[in-house]
């Protein structure tokens, strides 16, 4: 590295930690994206170099559902055994984000010493890291309707995915959901190493393909896709009776595989970062033992306790995501011990400023078991409307099902809190800036 380059790289550094130490002696946040925003300003060129000083590589966590747990989780199995991780653990995933996370790992003359740095990515800004920087492993974990304000469609995002990683050299592992068909098809197109995962358990199949579904159509020639059975929206085991194109062949046998966190979601979340970490050679038994004692990332299934009461934090942000955490919900309240459900919606540029996704949501099953629902947030009465037409649809009389609307958010948990007793436990299913919001007033802080 010549002289101008490394004052460069030092100067752009050096006022990234100033900026970090500023921002976090005043708690006006966790400094997580303005110091990577500014040292980018002035060195262009930072991540590619940043990336390069990995020792054993970048692992680039992808998808619209899962990456903060399962990136946490691929950090947990990695540092076990005793190697030095950087991670964005704030959730940070855009460049600027990245950038502040591994710049945090530096010294102050831009060194990183660390054999692995795993990077939580947007889905829609992977192509742009990409153009300057090579992964050692890409792990994708699926493609669902998300901010259609920002994203678009799946189809669309997949194509672009494809253009960026076919310009990548066979060093790198792509890691892909086999039971995703966009991004099986995906797969089966690439020149790199390519390896899946996936479920072969029947026993979880839905009793029906839900409406909230994305890609139940050949992602080669257009036909409907014969289904033996869905685990999540268009997530399953299928073949396309025109064209032959068919599931991919999965790395692992999931029947066999542990889980701790509830969901079908976190079962492909434990599954997806067990076949990259066995890619690795971690252990089969190492990665099992993580498992077991894993904790959940900030409001993905985390884990509270509130005035002696229980109090578990879901992130939903569109209708896939919803509609797996009501499941989850719903197997809990069938036991009674979950009779009180906060929702909270927001609008704002975190959650998508589109909040149309919830009439795609199955909240008729969240309504038929009754009980106590609570809502609030900036679009409180849009879910107050849409829970009013689900138990419209169905005989509530039946039910103890009560609808209680509150607008400002600490009135509302401390409702929610008040209808929980100690032995149950509160379910609050709130979207991304709200669930910031929520654990702020739980705890004092909106993120670890």
């Amino acid at each position: 590295m010549q002289l101008l380059e490394r004052v460069r790289l030092g100067l752009a550094v050096g006022i990234a930690k100033t900026v970090t130490g500023v921002v976090r002696s005043l708690r006006l946040g966790a400094a997580s994206v303005l110091p990577g925003e500014i040292s980018r300003r002035l060195h262009p060129q930072l991540l590619p170099l940043l990336f390069e000083q990995v020792s054993q590589g970048v692992i680039l966590v992808v998808g619209t559902n899962g990456k903060t747990t399962t990136a946490l989780l691929l950090k947990q199995i990695l540092s076990d055994c005793g190697f030095e991780v950087v991670h964005n653990s704030s959730g940070a995933n855009l460049i600027n984000g990245l950038i502040s996370a591994l710049l945090g790992s530096a010294d102050i003359t831009g060194k990183i010493s660390a054999d692995y740095a795993i990077l939580e990515v947007d889905e829609n800004i992977l192509p742009l890291v990409l153009k300057d920087c090579q992964p050692k492993y890409i792990l994708a974990l699926n493609l669902f309707r998300d901010q259609l304000d920002r994203y678009g469609e799946v189809d669309t995002i997949a194509q672009r995915w494809f253009k960026a990683i076919t310009s990548l050299s066979a060093d790198t592992t792509i890691v892909l959901n086999a039971d995703d068909p966009t991004l099986a098809n995906l797969g089966q197109q690439l020149s790199q190493p390519v390896l899946y995962f996936g479920l072969n358990e029947p026993e979880l199949y839905l009793d029906e393909i839900p409406h909230a579904v994305d890609s139940i159509y050949c992602p080669r020639c257009g036909h409907l896709l014969d289904y033996q059975g869905v685990y999540l929206s268009h997530l399953g085991d299928y073949h396309c009776p025109s064209c032959g194109f068919a599931k991919s062949q999965i790395a692992l046998d999931s029947q066999e595989h542990p889980q701790i966190l509830i969901g079908v979601y976190n079962k492909y979340n434990t599954l997806a970062a067990s076949v990259l970490t066995q890619k690795i050679g971690i252990k089969t038994e190492a990665i099992f033992e993580t498992i077991k004692n894993f904790k959940a990332a900030f409001g993905r299934a985390e884990e509270l306790e509130i005035d002696q009461k229980q109090v578990r934090i879901m992130l939903a942000k569109n209708p896939v995501g919803m509609n797996e955490t009501i499941r989850a919900v719903n197997q809990i309240k069938k036991t009674g011990k979950s009779p009180v459900t906060l929702l909270v919606l927001n609008d704002r540029i975190p959650d998508g400023t589109d909040v149309s996704w919830i009439w795609d949501v199955d909240t008729e099953e969240l309504v038929e078991l009754g009980e106590t629902l609570i809502v609030s947030g900036d679009r409180v009465y849009d879910l107050a409307l849409r829970l009013t037409y689900s138990s419209e649809s169905i005989d509530v009389a039946q039910t103890n099902f009560e609808l209680i609307v509150k607008e400002h958010l600490p009135d509302a948990i401390n409702t929610a809190l008040k209808s929980t007793k100690p032995t149950e436990t509160l379910h609050i299913i709130p979207t991304y800036s709200a669930m910031l919001e929520v654990r702020e007033i739980l705890v004092g802080r909106k993120i670890l």
